[in-house]
């Protein structure tokens, strides 16, 4: 009876010590996620700021280049005008006096 007993008790510590090997091992596997999951947060934070300062720049970049072509077409416009005017001013002149006077 006592040899039963005795092999149960090393049954019982056998049990308690791979129990608790299993949860130290998961302790280290719960330590090894954690440090994966934060290099993987980190890493994907990096590239996304990366990309969204890829992104800013080629939209400030675009928004530049379309303001200074709108600048270039405003200003060929007025330069246009001016001429224009400086041509025929006198055309016009005459032809709001004749409308003027017609009425």
């Amino acid at each position: 009876m006592d040899s039963i007993v005795n092999k149960l008790t090393e049954i019982e510590d056998a049990a308690s010590a791979i129990v608790q090997h299993a949860e130290d091992q998961k302790e280290v596997l719960n330590k090894e996620y954690e440090a994966k999951w934060k290099a993987f947060d980190e890493d994907l934070e990096k590239k996304t700021e990366a990309r969204l300062d890829s992104i800013r720049a080629e939209l400030e970049e675009n928004t530049t280049r379309i303001l200074d072509s709108q600048s270039d077409s405003s200003t060929e416009l007025i330069r246009s005008l001016q001429k224009e005017y400086e041509e025929k001013h006198t055309e016009y002149a005459r032809e709001i006096l004749k409308r003027i006077t017609e009425v």
